[in-house]
C-alpha cells in the first residue's frame, strides 16, 4: 500500500433501548392493523432504536452517550489509547444542543484533550464528510491517530403524546423510517495487519435551485409553542424519485475516481433510507458481483450512524485484494457522498 494512504483499523457502533417493532408502535399510538400493513409492504422497515421511552417520555440516551459506547468500542477494537488520539470529527443532524458541540462532549467522556475537534452539521452524508475531513487533514501529515463519529438521536423531536391519525404524511413518515444510533471509527496513517485503505471519498452539493427533501426545525425559546411548522417534515416521493439516481452518479464518480470497473467491486454498502428503498437502489446499481453490506431493517434509519454500522459488518469479512463501495445521499439539500475501500493483497 501507498504510505500516503489512511486507513480503517476499526469501528464500533451503539444503539438505545430495546428494538421497537412496527406492532409494538402500532400498539402503542392505536394505530390499526392496516396501518403495520403499510408499514411493511411500503417501507419495510420492521424496527429501529429510540432515545425515547415511547411510554414515559422519558429520554434515556443522549447522542453523546451513544458517542462514548461507539467511540470505547472502536477504540478497543483497534487497540488504540483515548491519549493517542489527536483529531476528532463528528457528523451529525441533531447535537444533543447548539453549544457546547457534542463532538467535544464525547471527548471529555473518553478523556481525550488537548487535540483538534471539528463537528459538522450535515444529514445522512455527515458521516462520510467527516471521513473526509479526517482524512484529508491526516493527509497533511499533522494528524495521525483520528476517531471519526457519526450518529443521530431525534428526542428532542418525539413527542409520545401526539395522534399519529393526525399528522401529515410528510411528519408520519419520520415516525417509522427513523432510529437512534451513533457510530465510530478508528483512523490510522500507520497500517495494523487488519486494516483497510481509504482509496477515494467524494463530496458534492448538488442542491442548487433544489428544494429540500427533509427538513428539521430547531425551535428556541423565543418561537417553541408558538411556530406552526412541523418540528420535521419529509418529501418520501422526492426522496424515492431522486436517491436512486444519484446513487449511480456516485458509483460512477468513485469508480471513474479510483480506477475501478463494477466486476471489481466486492461489496456494496448502499444507501440505508429503508429497507425497500435500499433494495431499489441496489437493484439499481446492478454491480455483478458485489456482496450487499446493509442494516437498516435491524437498526431503522440511523442518518449519520448508518455508515459505521456498515463498517462494522464490512471490515471483519474483507479479504486481502477486496474492493468495497459505500453510498450515502443527504437529501435536505442533496449532498452525493461516498468512499472506495481496499484491503491489500497478501
Amino acid at each position: 500500500m501507498d504510505t500516503s494512504d489512511v486507513y480503517l483499523l476499526a469501528a464500533g457502533t451503539a444503539l438505545p433501548g430495546p428494538p421497537l417493532d412496527n406492532a409494538r408502535l402500532a400498539s402503542r399510538f392505536g394505530m390499526d392493523s392496516m396501518w403495520e400493513q403499510w408499514v411493511d409492504t411500503f417501507i419495510d422497515t420492521p424496527r429501529r432504536h429510540l432515545a425515547t421511552n415511547i411510554d414515559t417520555g422519558e429520554v434515556e440516551s443522549s447522542l453523546a452517550d451513544l458517542g462514548e459506547q461507539a467511540g470505547r468500542q472502536a477504540l478497543d477494537a483497534a487497540g488504540v489509547r483515548p491519549q493517542d488520539v489527536d483529531l476528532m470529527v463528528m457528523g451529525t443532524a441533531t447535537p444533543d444542543m447548539l453549544m457546547p458541540a457534542t463532538v467535544n462532549m464525547v471527548a471529555d467522556r473518553l478523556g481525550i484533550d488537548g487535540i483538534a475537534t471539528y463537528q459538522l452539521q450535515s444529514g445522512c452524508s455527515g458521516a462520510v464528510q467527516a471521513l473526509d475531513v479526517a482524512r484529508q487533514l491526516m493527509l497533511t501529515g499533522r494528524h495521525r491517530t483520528a476517531l471519526v463519529l457519526g450518529g443521530d438521536v431525534g428526542a428532542k423531536h418525539q413527542d409520545v403524546t401526539v395522534d399519529l391519525s393526525t399528522l401529515s404524511p410528510a411528519e408520519l413518515v419520520n415516525v417509522v423510517l427513523f432510529g437512534d444510533g451513533c457510530g465510530a471509527a478508528v483512523l490510522g496513517t500507520d497500517p495494523t495487519p487488519d486494516a483497510v485503505a481509504i482509496r477515494s471519498v467524494f463530496v458534492q452539493l448538488v442542491g442548487l435551485g433544489r428544494a429540500p427533501g427533509q427538513v428539521i426545525e430547531w425551535f428556541g425559546s423565543a418561537d417553541r409553542g408558538r411556530d406552526p411548522r412541523p418540528a420535521g417534515a419529509e418529501d418520501y416521493k422526492m426522496i424515492e424519485e431522486h436517491v436512486p439516481v444519484m446513487a449511480v452518479e456516485i458509483l460512477k464518480e468513485l469508480l471513474d475516481g479510483v480506477g475501478w470497473r463494477e466486476q471489481d467491486i466486492d461489496f456494496l454498502l448502499p444507501p440505508q433510507l429503508s429497507g425497500r428503498m435500499t433494495a431499489r437502489i441496489v437493484d439499481r446499481l446492478a454491480l455483478p458481483i458485489a456482496e450487499e453490506i446493509s442494516c437498516v431493517r435491524e437498526t431503522g434509519n440511523t442518518g449519520n450512524a448508518l455508515a459505521f454500522f456498515q463498517l462494522e459488518r464490512l471490515l471483519p469479512v474483507m479479504r486481502p485484494g477486496d474492493h468495497a463501495i459505500g453510498i450515502a445521499v443527504e437529501s435536505s439539500k442533496w449532498i452525493k457522498s461516498g468512499f472506495a475501500l481496499e484491503k491489500a493483497a497478501a
